[in-house]
């Protein structure tokens, strides 16, 4: 059951995913909040400044626990491994999601695309994955489901630039930002080297859109009635893309970031669109 912590932890998590969750169906929309709440809590943990290690660590042990059929009273934690069990959601997949979250308790940068990768399945890929057993997807839905889960990630690292540098980290591949003549993405770097920054950036985001036309190509496995909401937070992922492409500094000025307005709208429209005569429904 969605309560107000798990309210509370999505409306402040994400403008995108908030109000694009908004238009599933009211059941798929309770449990898109209990997936989100518990991921967004272990993330929170370990994006804080001071880092909240021992909190990110008694998070895992209750999680851990109510695996075991010892729930232990948190509302998130408990939720969510009820929601695990209901839609067969596996463990290993959690198992690699806290994984890379405790690898943002040491890793402050990756080497190749290889190595970030690797993060990057257990951040995003496999809630991805998670999300389309929440939605009920077929086999053939998971791959896209892992590279739209991906993509959307990625574009977060180039939107956040500049937070991620006051956490210590760059979530971008070693040999390529040496590969443009940058030693880092710090500002006096890049504004040293302007064009080279902008070059890199830009880089960055088309390998974002390679990823996400992968997701994308999974729409045809998706039912009409979560098609919008998945479509609207794809599309709002580009906008910010579009964006950030134009003008890369601008991840230097301010967070690239949909207002609610655009949001709603962008899902409004998409309704329109999917349900337009000659399109008809899928599922």
């Amino acid at each position: 059951m969605v309560t107000p912590t798990h309210y509370r932890i999505f409306r402040h998590g994400s403008t995108t995913y908030f109000y694009s969750t908004l238009f599933f169906p009211r059941s798929v929309r309770e449990d898109v909040f209990l997936l989100y709440s518990f991921v967004r809590t272990a993330d929170d943990f370990v994006d804080a400044v001071p880092q909240q290690t021992a909190e990110y660590f008694a998070f895992k042990e209750r999680y851990l626990g109510a695996l075991e059929g010892e729930p232990g009273g948190d509302l998130v934690v408990d939720a969510f491994v009820d929601l695990m069990e209901r839609k067969e959601i596996e463990p290993a997949w959690v198992e690699a999601f806290l994984r890379s979250m405790e690898s943002d308790l040491w890793t402050a940068t990756y080497a190749t695309v290889a190595d970030l990768e690797e993060y990057l399945y257990g951040s995003s890929e496999v809630v991805g994955l998670m999300m389309a057993r929440v939605m009920g997807l077929s086999g053939d839905a998971l791959e896209a489901a892992r590279a739209l889960g991906k993509a959307m990630q990625y574009i977060n690292f180039i939107r956040d630039i500049a937070e991620d540098l006051t956490l210590g980290r760059t979530y971008f591949p070693q040999d390529e930002l040496a590969a443009f003549g940058l030693s880092s993405l710090d500002p006096e770097t890049a504004a040293a080297a302007p064009e080279a920054f902008a070059s890199f950036v830009r880089a960055q985001v088309e390998r974002y859109f390679r990823w996400q036309k992968e997701g994308e190509a999974g729409f045809a496995f998706i039912p009409f009635r979560y098609l919008v909401p998945v479509k609207t937070a794809s599309d709002l992922y580009r906008w910010t893309a579009e964006e950030i492409q134009k003008d890369p500094f601008v991840v230097y000025r301010r967070k690239v970031k949909p207002s609610p307005l655009r949001a709603v709208g962008r899902a409004c429209a998409n309704t329109l669109v999917l349900t337009w005569p000659g399109r008809g429904e899928t599922g």
